[in-house]
């Protein structure tokens, strides 16, 4: 049913749309048979007028009245003047004022720029447009109108049905990643317990990264199991947090060739927030992660600050000097897909605005900086 409903809203609003349509073609197809009646009236008046020989005075007058009552029932706006433009006669006016009012004599030039005048003897009418004719204009332009609407409308709910498909396969194969790597981490388990029997200095030096590793691989298959799931509200310590990560990357980074250091500073933030902890560990090590990239070959600094944000809430920035985002292409990085480097899928940035926006209602910025990248998640207290 869900993936039907776009259509369904689709054909619903066409459907609607072509009812309308031929209730105002039968609509306006009564009105034209009506007038066709009431100008054929009007004919019928005036060669009974021409063909009448008798020798009153009155007659042609009297046709001239029956005329503007004809007219008055065909809605048709009218205005008749003298041959010095004083107006005699007004009729369908769309206000009300005097005949002698300025107001009605100018409407009178409005009406001659929807139809030509016409001068009989002494008396020139001014016939404007019917109610039909001003409708028959406005209303197709409105129906293509709602038209387009419909049609764009389909095609969002269709782009958006398409999108949460990909989202589904996505947390789909996202979690079967998560059971497939349940197996091998167990056997490494295994394996360590073997190597702690071993007397030899190197592994023992080597064994607590090892499994800090296996650790963070069994952190890493528990994020996966959480895409596609509603984010947990628990108390989250923001600092312990982010002192884990920045512990975690400090042991790994280079400090030989090209060093990057990084650091922490806390700012004095104490107060635990409502959040998921383990996607937040997520969004602050992938912009870590990034930080490092882009000091991959040239080496620098990064630092991880944690402070309080005026009004409640708190901020984690992580700065670097590294080259920074160029200016054309800092609309694009939150875009999923979108990498600078070869081998990125594009997905880290994206993921860590999601996490951050629509999982706990903060705000993922890039904040302008003279020189490398600054990016600041806020979230609320």
């Amino acid at each position: 049913m869900r993936r039907n409903a776009p259509v369904v809203i689709v054909a619903v609003g066409l459907l609607t749309l072509l009812v309308a349509f031929l209730w105002y073609s039968q609509d306006v197809l009564g009105k034209l048979r009506s007038e066709a009646k009431q100008t054929a009236s009007i004919y019928a008046k005036v060669y009974g007028a021409i063909s009448d020989t008798s020798s009153d005075p009155g007659a042609h007058t009297t046709t001239l009245v029956d005329l503007i009552e004809s007219l008055k029932r065909l809605r048709v706006p009218v205005i008749l003047t003298d041959a010095h433009g004083v107006v005699q006669v007004s009729a369908n006016l769309p206000f009300a004022d005097t005949l002698s009012s300025a107001h009605v004599r100018a409407y009178a030039d409005t009406l001659d720029a929807e139809n030509a005048p016409v001068t009989s003897g002494f008396v020139t009418i001014h016939i404007g447009n019917t109610p039909l004719i001003r409708g028959m204009r406005v209303i197709p332009l409105l129906m293509v109108a709602v038209l387009g609407v419909l049609i764009l409308s389909g095609m969002v709910m269709l782009r958006s049905e398409s999108h949460a498909d990909r989202e589904r396969i996505f947390a789909g194969m996202a979690r079967e990643s998560a059971h497939q790597l349940g197996t091998p981490l167990s056997s490494m388990h295994g394996w360590i317990e073997l190597l702690r029997e071993r007397d030899d200095p190197m592994i023992a030096q080597a064994l607590p990264h090892m499994e800090s590793d296996i650790e963070r691989l069994e952190r890493v298959a528990h994020r996966f199991e959480r895409i596609g799931r509603p984010p947990r509200r628990d108390a989250v310590d923001v600092v312990e947090v982010t002192r884990q990560v920045v512990s975690y990357f400090s042991a790994r980074v280079p400090t030989l060739a090209h060093p990057v250091s990084i650091r922490l500073d806390t700012a004095g933030w104490d107060s635990p927030i409502v959040g998921d902890r383990v996607l937040l560990e997520w969004a602050i090590e992938s912009l870590v992660k990034n930080a490092i990239d882009a000091l991959a070959g040239r080496g620098g600094s990064i630092v991880v600050g944690v402070e309080p944000v005026p009004g409640g809430g708190v901020r984690v920035r992580v700065a670097d000097d590294g080259p920074g985002v160029p200016r054309d292409l800092r609309r694009k990085i939150f875009s999923a897909g979108f990498s600078t480097k070869e081998s990125g899928w594009g997905i880290g940035l994206a993921l860590t605005r999601r996490i951050v926006e629509e999982g706990h209602g903060g705000r993922l910025l890039l904040v302008p900086s003279d020189k490398g990248a600054v990016f600041d998640i806020v979230l609320p207290g």
